[in-house]
């Protein structure tokens, strides 16, 4: 099962059904959502996924922004022995808060964030038979408040997710060394 842990990065990079209209935040405000976020729960229909839901960790995610506009996301998700890190780059779209990786067929979108305690992304795959979904809670913070928990639970069935597909990531130390970065983790739908 260990072997397949790195794979669950690949659920946060799922995605919902072309044509789902997904509201992205207004007035995105790229320099203040950049800096270090915490995964605190995740929901995603992505098959790896849901079999290791129950056994991951809180990982943390690294926002930047390059100077053309586009979003790079450092991803660092403990394992037992190790960190694994991935480096993933998505190109900006039209619309602030909106970016698209074209040629792994994936859209990610700012769906709501207060930019200092939280922010809700949620990210499409279209890439093979099934297009995947997942919706994450990030926070500044490790811990996440009853109440955001609650609002993510609320939006969960909104984007096209069940209540079971929802993992609440417990906290895990912080991961600062570990294996080299790669290109980006396995996808779901990836062969």
């Amino acid at each position: 099962m260990m072997v397949l842990l790195p794979s669950l990065a690949l659920a946060l990079l799922c995605l919902l059904p072309a044509g789902a209209e997904v509201p992205v935040q207004p007035d995105f405000n790229t320099e203040k959502f950049a800096g270090m976020w915490h995964v605190a729960a995740i929901a995603s229909n992505c098959s790896v996924f849901l079999k290791m839901k129950d056994g991951m960790k809180s990982s943390i995610t690294i926002v930047s922004f390059m100077p053309e506009g586009d979003l790079a996301l450092k991803l660092i998700w403990p394992l037992a022995d190790k960190c694994q890190k991935f480096e993933l780059l998505f190109q900006r779209s039209g619309q602030a808060g909106h970016y698209v990786a074209a040629q792994e067929m994936r859209d990610l979108r700012v769906m709501e964030t207060d930019y200092s305690g939280y922010a809700i992304v949620q990210e499409f795959k279209r890439r093979g038979e099934e297009p995947h979904s997942a919706l994450q809670l990030l926070t500044r913070e490790q811990d996440a408040s009853p109440q955001l928990l609650q609002k993510f639970k609320e939006l969960v069935p909104t984007v096209g997710l069940t209540q079971d597909m929802v993992a609440i990531l417990p906290k895990s130390g912080e991961c600062q060394e570990g294996a080299g970065w790669h290109a980006r983790p396995p996808l779901c739908g990836d062969t």
